[in-house]
């Protein structure tokens, strides 16, 4: 029986990291919120956390980017807690043209593979409509990121596979035709794509519930929302998807079938959400989806995840906020929590609701000010 611990950010000094030049915030264990106008480094905040838990950016940008301009490297450093007692210290350094360092309380990683799911952190951001409107790889990577924190031996096994399939793909760019050469390469992909394919199929069905509760809540019943797994191996072996392509491939020069192709339907009643949904309606399955992974994340690892929503409010009306703030303000799923917003009557309407401790951040030109704090009730 896994024992369930919250995750807490207790505090973060943050170095030359986008905006933010110099900062070092103290955060409280319930909800904090973040007030400005655009521009101005909330969310450069919540990517700073998010950097720390992933040792990643959040979009896919190079990680210089993440340097504040003329600049030559950044830090992060977080302490982290548990309500079990226990402290964590982590920091996360890049340097242009070095490359990255990542330390847990202070000894350097071998790999920084062993960071992944140990400080999760699940984010709600307006870039999320990607994973309704946007390609399939952006809803695969999704899928691989979320179980690579709960799975280690998944994030092997989707290394090889890459290895794998770029070995495949030399051969069919050299234009080789040696059968028993491309058998032994296929025979490697075939194996790693069958875990893998049964480690996303079982991922989808046990969030798939998970989230058409969430989105029920978050709709108000008003419409129904569901996601399915797409993938070629449903229906065929790898094995045969290869010997079926292997003709087209050589003559196309790279892979075209296989799990690196698979895909998540978005769905909206007997519709499409990508092509029916409204702005609001994506809003409210994407925070569904992301509130399911949190779910999925808390129960796989026993750790609360650290919650970030940027820009919430934004193209979802009065009720459908109100009820979201409902789910992670009350019933004890929740624990700490991040929140940004440039309407400060949302964010006091937001803490006014809460039974536990808040702390508000005015942010301006990446300083940061603390100018409200309620204590515990």
């Amino acid at each position: 029986m896994i024992i369930e611990r919250a995750l807490i950010l207790e505090h973060i000094d943050i170095l030359n990291f986008k905006n933010i030049r110099d900062a070092r915030l103290d955060f409280c264990d319930g909800v904090n919120c973040l007030l400005g106008k655009n521009g101005m480094g909330k969310s450069n905040l919540l990517e700073a956390i998010y950097f720390l838990g992933m040792c990643r950016p959040m979009s896919s940008i190079p990680e210089s980017a993440l340097i504040l301009h003329g600049e030559e490297m950044l830090m992060v450093k977080g302490q982290y807690s548990m309500d079990t007692g226990a402290s964590e210290e982590v920091s996360c350094g890049i340097v242009r043209g070095k490359g990255k360092t990542l330390k847990r309380n202070g000894k350097e990683y071998d790999r920084i593979s062993e960071h992944i799911g140990r400080f999760p952190v699940v984010t709600v951001t307006p870039s999320d409509s990607e994973l309704v409107t946007g390609a399939a790889e952006v809803r695969r990577k999704l899928m691989d990121m979320v179980i690579s924190q709960a799975d280690r031996t998944y994030l092997a096994q989707l290394i090889r596979y890459n290895k794998s399939l770029e070995s495949r793909n030399r051969m069919l760019r050299a234009g080789l035709s040696d059968q028993l050469l491309f058998e032994a390469i296929e025979a490697q992909l075939s194996e790693t794509a069958l875990s893998i394919h049964a480690t996303r199929r079982e991922w989808t069905e046990e969030i798939s519930p998970v989230f058409r509760k969430y989105y029920s809540m978050i709709s108000g019943d008003a419409e129904t929302a569901s996601m399915k797994y797409k993938s070629v191996l449903n229906d065929k072996t790898p094995l045969q998807v290869f010997n079926e392509d292997r003709s087209r491939d050589l003559a196309l020069g790279y892979t075209s079938r296989g799990i690196h192709r698979d895909d998540l339907d978005t769905g909206l009643g007997e519709y499409s959400m990508r092509r029916l949904g409204s702005q609001g309606q994506v809003k409210s399955y994407t925070v569904a989806l992301r509130l399911a992974i949190f779910d999925y994340l808390k129960e796989r690892s026993g750790v609360t995840p650290v919650l970030l929503l940027d820009d919430i409010f934004d193209k979802l009306d009065s009720e459908r906020v109100r009820r979201i703030m409902e789910l992670v303000s009350t019933g004890g799923s929740f624990r700490q929590i991040f929140i940004t917003d440039t309407n400060r009557e949302h964010l006091d309407e937001t803490i006014a609701s809460l039974q536990g401790e808040s702390r508000m951040f005015e942010v301006a030109d990446g300083n940061f000010n603390l100018i409200c704090q309620n204590e515990k009730k």
